[in-house]
């Protein structure tokens, strides 16, 4: 015979003497007692002041912050999913003290009450880690990713397109004014030609209008008349909406129709780094070990150009800027250098070709590299392989998308003609002409003897652990794609899984 079965005691509906509270259910070391413990151990006076008194009562601040932070931790970034877990998940029935806010008022407060105040508590929730000894904010590592927009992909508007319809209006206007010429060629006088130089509504009305009227009494082709009806008719209207779509764009290449504030940048949806264009933000963070310190969205795809406004906001939040600073590549640009250098943040900052001329053999032996000819300063010559001098023979001058004026120094051979390594040298034809900006040149040397000294080995090994944050966010937490619309909001949402990241962290190396 088999043993006879015994199950556990299963009474539903059993009436207790004394309930339990909600605090004896959740362990003593959960994520949740830390949120609840840092939330209140921070300053919100500011957001309590934004309140207007009268009317009806309204749900605490502190508790929302809580609920929407906690959220962030758990992966629940809907509001509507968040009003489900206060009704019935006892840890948000724990944050909240049993209080029910339903979606409305959880949405309300993430997207316009925390929209002036919610970077001084990020910063708060900082300062008071580092006063824990977890993490600095003087010794930091930058990078940036792109995070998907909430807007859909299908619906662009590419600021090369309204390029190309301008000048395709102003070339059949050109069309258009060389068909008046042709009509009045075997008269003597021919109208005043136009001018439309500035493709814009009211010009291109009145160049249309000229031409109407040079034409009034001469017989016209038919495609010409259906042509000059259809302008009259339409050009003013497209030039306007171009104007429109250009206050939007703002200088940038592209948005998403369902978020303007959203760019089209290219993701990388695998490992494989394959991907497509998507409406996004590019998120440039700041960190210190495995936590966040700073956050700023950008609107445009190459990390250069954000750093400096990156770090100003780190100046703003903290009062002053960091001491060491470390970075990939996409950051070594001149105007970053001279940045960090005028900030006096020692810059563990990589350039293009770093990791070439410590590793290949090939670039350092390349005799023909310009990097790698003999320059004498005092001349200011270079000498090519066979010892031709190259000497200085003008400056090209560029300004680079935030305006940076950078300056170059062209350097030319003498006689390439029967030279023999010319083939190894150079295809252009001619003497060869040589390329060098000093001011980057120099920078580039103070870089690499920082990030080969032992100190910038250690920063160059640990520059990982931004990508581990990236990570964390991304795949752990599916926070790939934002929920809400426009910078402003996208900037609540990102400072909202930040300070989560932060507190899951904090309570993993806590025990919790």
């Amino acid at each position: 015979m088999g043993k006879k079965v015994v199950f556990k005691r299963y009474v539903q509906n059993q009436p207790m003497l004394l309930p339990p509270s909600l605090d004896e259910l959740i362990p003593e070391k959960h994520p949740v007692r830390v949120v609840n413990e840092i939330v209140e151990r921070i300053d919100l006076s500011e957001l309590e002041q934004s309140y207007k008194g009268g009317g009806t009562s309204s749900y605490h601040p502190r508790m929302l912050l809580k609920v929407l932070i906690y959220g962030y931790l758990r992966n629940i970034y809907s509001s509507r999913k968040l009003e489900q877990s206060v009704l019935e998940n006892v840890h948000f029935m724990w944050l909240s003290g049993g209080a029910k806010p339903d979606h409305n008022t959880l949405n309300d407060f993430r997207g316009k009450r925390l929209k002036d105040h919610l970077q001084k508590i990020f910063s708060q929730v900082v300062v008071l880690l580092a006063e824990e000894g977890v993490l600095s904010i003087k010794e930091i590592t930058v990078d940036g990713t792109k995070l998907e927009a909430n807007a859909n992909r299908y619906t662009f508007v590419w600021g090369k397109a309204i390029k190309t319809s301008r000048e395709r209006i102003e070339k059949q206007l050109n069309e258009l004014w060389k068909y008046v010429e042709e009509v009045y060629q075997e008269e003597e006088q021919t109208p005043t030609k136009p001018q439309f130089k500035e493709i814009n509504p009211a010009s291109v009305n009145q160049a249309i209008e000229k031409i109407n009227e040079a034409l009034k009494t001469k017989e016209v082709e038919a495609k010409v008349k259906q042509k000059l009806n259809y302008a009259k008719k339409n050009w003013g209207k497209k030039l306007s909406e171009y104007e429109e779509k250009e206050k939007i764009l703002a200088g940038r290449n592209s948005y998403s129709k369902t978020d303007e504030e959203a760019t089209f940048m290219r993701m990388k949806d695998d490992h494989m780094m394959n991907g497509q264009l998507k409406p996004g933000y590019n998120l440039q963070a700041s960190t210190s070990g495995h936590y966040l310190v700073n956050y700023s969205l950008g609107q445009t795809t190459a990390d250069t150009s954000l750093l400096k406004d990156h770090l100003e906001k780190h100046e703003e939040r903290y009062g002053e800027m960091p001491e060491n600073l470390t970075a990939d590549a996409g950051y070594g640009s001149e105007e970053n250098y001279e940045y960090l250098a005028e900030k006096e943040i020692t810059a563990f900052v990589k350039y293009n070709y770093f990791e070439k001329e410590r590793t290949s053999k090939k670039h350092q032996e390349n005799p023909f590299l310009a990097d790698n000819l003999y320059y004498n300063e005092e001349r200011d010559t270079y000498y090519c392989p066979i010892g031709q001098p190259m000497k200085n023979i003008g400056v090209k001058k560029r300004k680079t998308a935030n305006g940076y004026q950078q300056t170059s120094k062209l350097y030319q051979a003498q006689n390439c003609q029967n030279c023999p390594m010319r083939s190894g040298c150079h295809k252009a034809k001619g003497n060869r002409i040589i390329q060098v900006n000093h001011s980057l040149k120099k920078y580039r040397q103070q870089a690499k003897e920082l990030l080969e000294s032992e100190i910038g080995v250690v920063k160059r090994r640990e520059r990982w652990k931004v990508e581990a944050v990236f990570g964390n966010i991304k795949h752990n937490k599916g926070f790939k794609r934002v929920n809400l619309r426009g910078l402003e909001k996208v900037e609540i949402e990102v400072g909202l899984i930040a300070l989560a990241h932060n507190l899951n962290h904090f309570g993993l190396e806590r025990g919790h």
